[in-house]
């Protein structure tokens, strides 16, 4: 069994070898391959890894122009090869000590599909307009879909390889959260949350996410609803 770890990157560069130092020391025990998806990164993140001897379990994918986070997780799952992929993001957002918990129910065989929700977990930092939009984004899917969950927008996805790559992933940007959301759920696929645990950041320390990517993620649900 191998866990197929993605990491899309854009401008990370005080972040990308704590992040990735934190992977290779995440504690599970099975084995993983970090697939490092640089998306045409304009600060000295490219050059970080390129300088690095990264190990050769891990492997880094350039794209020569940023091309969006939804882009960049699926070029990663096309280069994957482990039977598990799990979403990691490039900031000190998420914990790898969640890795455990978040691999467990797939892992034993409970489910395919597994979310770290930060709702149900600990949650430090998170802006009022992001826990809001979070709030309405979750809420959204459970109307639409007929699901249950707290954390749609969640980093931290995990799945049985074969389920995910068989989705006809069309996103580009932050729109990969909600498109495979949607399209999971109308493939009846189960979601299993579990709690995780939550720090987050300010747009000065590198934060990305606007209030336009809520709009567009509320669209996209919206819109998977009555097309696929």
């Amino acid at each position: 069994m191998k866990l197929s770890i993605i990491i899309p990157v854009y401008n990370e560069e005080q972040h990308i070898e704590e992040v990735l130092l934190r992977v290779k020391k995440a504690p599970i025990n099975i084995s993983r391959e970090i697939i490092v998806v640089d998306d045409g990164s304009t600060d000295q993140t490219a050059t970080i890894l390129k300088r690095k001897n990264l190990g050769e379990n891990v492997k880094v994918i350039y794209s020569n122009k940023n091309q969006g986070k939804g882009n960049a997780i699926r070029k990663g799952l096309a280069a994957s090869s482990g039977e598990i992929i799990l979403i990691q993001d490039a900031d000190l957002e998420y914990f790898v000590e969640d890795y455990p918990v978040i691999l467990e129910p797939i892992l034993s065989g409970k489910t395919k599909i597994v979310y770290g929700s930060r709702f149900k977990g600990q949650i430090k930092n998170m802006r009022l307009i992001n826990f809001l939009a979070n709030k309405i984004l979750a809420i959204t899917a459970n109307l639409l879909y007929g699901i249950n969950i707290t954390d749609e927008a969640t980093a931290y996805k995990a799945f049985q390889s074969k389920v995910i790559k068989a989705i006809p992933l069309k996103c580009e940007r932050f729109e990969f959260c909600p498109e495979v959301t949607a399209k999971l759920a109308k493939r009846g696929y189960q979601i299993i949350e579990v709690p995780i645990r939550y720090q987050g950041r300010s747009v000065k320390g590198g934060k990305k996410i606007k209030l336009r990517d809520g709009f567009e993620a509320f669209w996209t649900l919206v819109k998977y609803r009555f097309k696929d």
